[in-house]
């Protein structure tokens, strides 16, 4: 599993208002591709640590668990990144989110953030390498994209 998928946006909101939408779990079946969300525990930050999420999208039907380190300041810079605690069909996810404040005209006060989400996901099923990154490539940059509508939506 040594390649990732790569991808970045600029959203016209600062920081601490992306990580907010990202950190809000309860409300991704709303704008994210999942049935259900659910917080399992959370650390001593009041940040969620284990998350299940459960999707159906077309013959993939999944329920998995992630563990979460949350590298944020207090303006909402830095980052986010996770890895599989257990699934039914993925093998390995690690993913992260950097978040970073960047002067964006158009921005509420000038400030935007740029995300650069990375992915790692092996799944148990044999799938080729290429496959694989062009899965990975679908679901970062259709995230990207709700991530970014979201936020404009709720600015």
């Amino acid at each position: 599993m040594a390649d990732r998928t790569e991808s970045s946006i600029l959203i016209p909101a600062p920081p601490h208002q992306v990580i907010a939408v990202i950190s809000d779990f309860d409300n991704y079946p709303e704008w994210a591709d999942f049935t259900s969300v659910q917080v399992l525990s959370e650390n001593d930050g009041g940040w969620a640590q284990e998350v299940e999420f459960s999707l159906e999208a077309g013959l993939l039907k999944d329920t998995y668990v992630l563990d979460y380190d949350w590298q944020i300041t207090e303006s909402g810079e830095g980052r986010v990144s996770w890895d599989l605690v257990r699934a039914g069909s993925l093998k390995a996810m690690t993913g992260s989110y950097e978040l970073t404040a960047v002067d964006m005209d158009g921005a509420p006060d000038g400030v935007g953030t740029e995300v650069v989400y990375q992915l790692q996901v092996d799944v148990k099923i044999p799938m080729l390498g290429a496959m694989r990154r062009k899965a990975e490539k679908m679901i970062v940059d259709t995230a990207l994209r709700s991530l970014s509508e979201r936020v404009v939506q709720h600015a």
